[in-house]
């Protein structure tokens, strides 16, 4: 099971916040070994534009405590 980790951003500044907050989480997946699927970001308007990381449901509380997300989702990666 694979879990997408959301984290928004609002404002005009929105998508570049979203985008340095991605090198972050790459950052810290790199120091904690955390395995990932994807990490990237998604801007669904102008004023808002979430980052996120997708992972293995064993990752999820380590991200969580240590990094606050907005919201999480479980995805189907299923081709």
């Amino acid at each position: 099971m694979k879990i997408k980790i959301i984290w928004d951003f609002r404002g005009e500044h929105a998508k570049l916040t979203a985008k340095h907050h991605a090198i972050h989480l790459k950052e810290f997946c790199d120091k904690h070994n955390i395995q990932y699927t994807t990490i990237d970001i998604d801007t669904p308007n102008d004023y808002h534009s979430i980052a996120y990381i997708v992972t293995s449901k064993e990752h999820t509380i380590t991200i969580r405590d240590a990094l606050k997300p907005h919201r999480a989702v479980v995805v189907d990666l299923k081709t």
